[in-house]
């Protein structure tokens, strides 16, 4: 049997089941419920404010929207299909509390404007939550850094190694990564927190509203300056997803480096039982299930941003159906950012331990002092590119003699150039490698305890 329509009068008949179950948005919209209750409560205090309805109406809707709050939070309110959306859903159950005076809250209001308003009041609220929980990561990641300021590890470029650096340096770059990312959900909190109630459908209405006045009761910064914009505009939510995106590309970096510290071949971290699991059949692994899970996830929100951009890139305006598909994409996104964000601080804070003996070995096994020998012989007024070919050829016959850098004598050193004298082994020892880096923003130790000061003061 069809359902009874919810539309006017110019309809003969109802949806056919199957259409009726394709078209309700009831099954991910109820997300919105409260936000929808609170941008409710808000245009009825605004009908009664402007006179457009009397104040005892507007009281009423007020408390009959209260009351379904009260009812959706016990279990007692549960719309069906049968409701089509959560906005229906909540103005049919007011009506079946108060009577015809629910009828009167979609007074100068749309369906449009009012998802629009309910989004903008979710995503605010999401974007506080997912900045507080990118802030509980750096502190985090500060926390690690304080404790590793003269711990050493292998710096990389195209995975091949490069230069020894402070492991806190290393886990700063993270904190810069995450301060942008906190800075920028910020910046499009701004845009987000514009009320398009009172756009309409798209055109505005023929009422005496006041749209100021519904935006200061919903502490919107400000209104739509243009109706069409207002009910159309999803910018705000692409922008969100952007954002979700950077963060979920941080995260997923520091992932893969942790899967590769956590490998055999390199051995830098140990991961603890609280935040890994093992194999059915080996019984000797043990797997980085958190950080493949956000590596694996972050695809997932790229999908959602994508998914927005072709959704919106050929819509006409106003509003349209299409834009229903906007909701389960911020939704996934929201709660996948903020799991990942999770799960990503219990495994720095509790789920692994970083081996230093063997981050200690590991710098003193390579290469990656050969630049610092060819900035020794600048020091003592080579020309830097003579000295960075004569380092080539250092490195080439060690490799050949099967020694490190480290294991020549100091006669072979001034075969070599007679500028090199006993120095030269204080000067590639990685400590001091590491020490000697100290431009601004570099990885010398009084540069990263430094930084930790400025880190410090951007989560104060």
């Amino acid at each position: 049997m069809s359902q009874p329509s919810t539309w006017s009068q110019r309809f003969e008949s109802a949806l056919h089941p199957a259409i009726a179950q394709f078209n309700a948005s009831i099954g991910f919209d109820i997300q919105l419920i409260e936000y929808d209750l609170i941008g409710s409560q808000a245009h009825a205090r605004m009908l009664a404010h402007t006179g457009i309805i009397a104040a005892a109406e507007g009281e009423q809707l007020v408390d009959g929207l209260e009351q379904i709050r009260q009812e959706y939070r016990q279990g007692l309110f549960v719309p069906g299909v049968e409701a089509e959306d959560v906005h229906f859903a909540v103005e049919r159950r007011l009506t079946e509390i108060v009577g015809d005076v629910g009828k009167k809250l979609h007074t100068a209001r749309s369906r449009n404007d009012q998802v629009g308003t309910d989004t903008r009041l979710y995503l605010r609220d999401q974007i506080q939550q997912i900045r507080q929980r990118v802030r509980s990561f750096q502190s985090i990641l500060l926390t690690l850094a304080e404790q590793h300021v003269e711990t050493l590890i292998p710096g990389y470029t195209h995975l091949q190694r490069a230069q020894p650096l402070s492991l806190a340096h290393h886990l700063l770059a993270y904190f810069e990564m995450s301060q942008r990312d906190w800075e920028r959900l910020g910046e499009i909190y701004q845009r987000v927190n514009i009320s398009p109630l009172g756009s309409g459908a798209l055109a505005g209405t023929t009422f005496p509203i006041d749209r100021h006045y519904t935006a200061e009761l919903l502490n919107f910064g400000g209104v739509y300056a243009n109706s069409l914009d207002g009910v159309s505009d999803r910018d705000f939510a692409i922008e969100f997803l952007c954002a979700a995106s950077l963060i979920m590309v941080h995260l997923s970096r520091l992932a893969e480096e942790v899967i590769l510290w956590a490998s055999e071949e390199f051995g830098f971290v140990t991961l603890k039982d609280s935040c890994s699991t093992g194999s059915s059949i080996m019984p000797q692994k043990k797997n980085p299930d958190v950080p493949e899970l956000v590596r694996g996830k972050t695809g997932r929100v790229f999908g959602h941003l994508q998914g927005l951009l072709v959704l919106m890139k050929g819509l006409p305006l106003a509003y349209n159906k299409d834009l229903q598909e906007d909701k389960e994409a911020l939704f996934d996104a929201v709660v996948t950012v903020q799991g990942c964000l999770e799960a990503m601080t219990i495994l720095l804070q509790e789920g692994l331990e970083f081996r230093v003996a063997r981050l200690q070995a590991a710098v003193n096994e390579d290469f990656s002092n050969a630049t610092d020998v060819a900035d020794y012989l600048a020091g003592k007024g080579v020309p830097f590119r003579e000295a960075y070919n004569l380092v080539g050829k250092v490195v080439k016959m060690s490799l050949a003699q099967g020694k490190l850098l480290k294991d020549l004598t100091l006669d072979e050193w001034k075969t070599l150039h007679p500028a090199f004298e006993s120095d030269i082994y204080a000067a590639i020892e990685p400590a001091q490698v590491v020490s000697a880096r100290n431009s601004y923003g570099g990885t010398g130790f009084a540069q990263v305890r430094h930084a930790l000061q400025n880190a410090k003061a951007a989560l104060s």
